[in-house]
């Protein structure tokens, strides 16, 4: 199959962000760096910050201080438009007003790429029709999108990301209201996208789905960074009893040697 085509992937420089709901400071300078075609986790409690990072780093949240450079470009110089061609967001919960097929909610990906006025080329189709099929939602494309399952709709909103060819992906707990194989496919995508260039981020609950999957990890912890870096060097027992307050082991898996954390 052709694979959907990305821009080479781009480093992400997260400098000094913070950002305040309702006058309680929810992220509070926040600093780190996401290498250029890898997939990175985003793992923390309940509440550490990590969907409120995500949409500050996009540009759809809100923020009250810091940067962030895309290879040292700052993006929030960028306009709404070539922002949306540089990156792209996977919420966990996206609602739609309007009653949209799920191939025309992908579609929607490729409206950062056309003028004001064109009619999708066929170019375009061929991009939307790869996104479907990479993100495991061709065989529902003609139907409605409120009548899909939660995971059904988390799949069409990876497919209408791919759509947009982003070089950061950003993903809020992707593997949410997925069933076991849904969640293998959704991150073996990712890595494969990784592998084609793309950088990715995605904000993940499940500690062994982060260790099995992804290269780095950052780990936040009320609204702050507590440790970046390779995944076997960060996830160690002692951060998790610190972060998470529970006692686990780290070990290696008999078949991939990446660890395997077994909680106690």
């Amino acid at each position: 199959m052709t694979t959907v085509p990305t821009s080479l992937g781009a480093r992400l420089e997260v400098c000094g962000i913070g950002a305040e709901v309702g006058g309680q400071r929810l992220i509070d300078q926040v600093s780190f760096s996401v290498p250029a075609g890898a997939v990175t986790a985003l793992v923390g409690p309940n509440g550490a910050g990590k969907s409120t990072l995500l949409r500050a780093l996009s540009g759809a949240g809100p923020r009250s201080s810091g940067v962030v450079l895309l290879d040292g470009e700052d993006l929030y110089a960028l306009g709404r438009r070539d922002r949306a061609r540089r990156l792209a967001l996977v919420e966990q919960e996206v609602r739609s007003e309007f009653a949209l097929t799920v191939r025309q909610t992908v579609e929607l990906g490729r409206t950062p790429h056309q003028s004001l006025w064109s009619l999708g080329s066929a170019d375009d189709e061929t991009i939307v029709a790869q996104a479907l099929e990479r993100a495991d939602a061709a065989g529902f494309a003609h139907r409605q999108l409120g009548t899909l399952s939660g995971g059904e709709q988390q799949r069409v909103q990876l497919a209408r990301a791919l759509a947009q060819q982003p070089s950061l992906l950003l993903l809020d707990e992707p593997t949410n209201h997925l069933d076991v194989r849904a969640q293998l496919h959704t991150l073996r995508l990712l890595g494969s996208l990784a592998g084609e260039g793309m950088t990715v981020l995605a904000a993940l609950h499940d500690l062994n789905l982060a260790a099995a999957f992804c290269d780095h990890v950052v780990v936040l912890a009320d609204g702050q960074v507590r440790a970046v870096g390779p995944v076997a060097e960060v996830l160690t027992p002692e951060l998790i009893g610190d972060v998470y307050g529970v006692r686990a082991d780290v070990l290696s898996h008999p078949r991939t040697g990446r660890p395997l954390i077994a909680f106690s």
